[in-house]
C-alpha cells in the first residue's frame, strides 16, 4: 500500500489560526474583528480556556497557550472595572503571552479592547454561540485537526453502507470499477487519493477527498468528470469510515496463492489499526463491480457476526457426526 506523508501523532500535526476557523467554519461560526493578518500563526495548545481568574491578576498556571473565551462572566467582571482598569486587565492577558481572545454569547469588544489587542498583537474573534456550546464545539474541531492523518494512492466508495478503499496498480481499473458502482446506487469517496484520518478515541479511520478533488474522478478515454453533476448529490460522500480494503492484483501475478475458501483472514495495518483486506485476482471478463459489491456484503456479514466459513465447517461436522451414528 503506498503512502504519502502520515501525521501520527497530536502534536505532529501543528496546525494554525487560520485552519482552525476553516475546519470551525460551520460549527463554529466565527468572525474575526482583530488579526485577520496574524492568523498564519500555530496555536500552542489545542484547548480553549475561560480566564476568570487570570482577569484579577492571578496568573499562576495560567494556560496561556489556549485559546482564552470571554462569557458572560468575564464580560460582566469587565464592564465593573473603570475603563483605565479595565483595558489594563485585557492588556495584562496579552503580556502573558495569550494570543487569541474570543467573545461568546455575541458580545462585541468595544474600540478601545480593539486597540488594546491591535497594540498587543493579538487575535480577537466574536462567535454568537453560548460559551459552553462554542468550548464543546471547539474540542470536534481540535479533535480533527489533531487526528494522526495519511494519504493512500487507491479510491474508495460507500458500497453497501460501508467504506471500501481499492487499491492496485496503475491501469488495474479502479476508477472504472468506482464508476460502476456510482451507477448501481452506490456513492462516491475518493478517487485516486485518498486522504484517512484516525478518530484516536474509537480507534477507527475515516476516509475522504482533498478538497481540491473531492467529487471529482478520472476516467480513462472519457477524461475528467463531476460525479455530483452526472449522478446527482446522493452520489457523493464527503467523509466515511473504512471498513475494507481490496487490493486488485493480476491473476497471473498471484495464481497458487489465492484462499478459495477465504479461510484465513487478511488485514493491512493503516494509522496503527488493522483493516479487513481482500485480494481480488484481476483478469480478462473478470466483473470486478460485482465482486467487490459482493466482498462488501460479505464484509457486513461479518461485522455484524455472522462467520460463513465457520458455519459451513458446523454444517459439515454435524452431517459427518450424523453419517458416522448411522453406521
Amino acid at each position: 500500500m503506498r503512502k504519502t506523508s502520515t501525521s501520527t501523532s497530536s502534536r505532529a500535526a501543528k496546525f494554525t489560526f487560520a485552519d482552525f476557523l476553516k475546519v470551525g467554519a460551520e460549527r463554529l461560526r466565527l468572525s474575526v474583528v482583530v488579526g485577520v493578518d496574524r492568523l498564519s500563526r500555530e496555536i500552542e495548545e489545542p484547548m480553549v480556556n475561560r480566564p476568570g481568574l487570570a482577569l484579577t491578576g492571578f496568573f499562576d498556571h495560567f494556560a496561556w497557550g489556549r485559546l482564552q473565551l470571554f462569557g458572560n462572566a468575564e464580560i460582566a467582571y469587565l464592564r465593573s472595572l473603570e475603563d483605565g482598569e479595565r483595558l489594563s486587565r485585557i492588556r495584562s492577558l496579552f503580556e502573558h503571552k495569550a494570543s487569541c481572545v474570543i467573545y461568546t454569547n455575541g458580545h462585541k469588544p468595544r474600540r478601545d479592547e480593539v486597540r488594546v489587542a491591535e497594540e498587543a498583537g493579538a487575535i480577537v474573534m466574536t462567535s454568537a454561540f453560548k460559551t459552553r456550546e462554542l468550548s464543546h464545539n471547539s474540542a470536534f474541531v481540535f479533535e480533527k485537526l489533531c487526528a494522526p492523518k495519511t494519504s493512500l494512492y487507491g479510491t474508495m466508495v460507500e458500497v453497501c453502507g460501508i467504506g471500501v478503499l481499492f487499491e492496485g496498480d496503475p491501469g488495474m481499473g479502479k476508477s472504472e470499477t468506482a464508476l460502476g458502482l456510482i451507477k448501481r446506487g452506490h456513492a462516491l469517496v475518493a478517487d485516486d487519493l485518498t486522504c484517512i484520518r484516525k478518530d484516536v478515541a474509537t480507534d477507527t479511520l475515516y476516509g475522504s477527498s482533498s478538497e481540491s478533488t473531492a467529487g471529482f474522478m478520472e476516467i480513462r478515454g472519457i477524461g475528467i468528470m463531476n460525479v455530483a453533476n452526472v449522478f446527482g448529490i446522493n452520489a457523493v460522500r464527503g467523509e466515511k469510515r473504512l471498513q475494507l480494503v481490496v487490493t486488485f492484483k493480476r491473476l497471473k501475478d498471484i495464481e497458487g496463492e489465492i484462499d478459495r475458501v477465504g479461510q484465513r483472514r487478511l488485514f493491512t495495518r493503516i494509522l496503527g489499526v488493522d483493516v479487513p483486506h481482500a485480494i481480488i485476482p484481476v483478469s480478462e471478463g473478470r466483473d470486478l463491480v460485482n465482486l467487490v459489491e459482493t466482498a462488501a456484503q460479505q464484509q457486513k456479514l461479518i461485522i455484524a457476526g455472522h462467520d460463513p466459513v465457520g458455519e459451513l465447517s458446523e454444517r459439515l461436522r454435524r452431517r459427518a457426526d450424523v453419517a458416522l451414528s448411522k453406521r
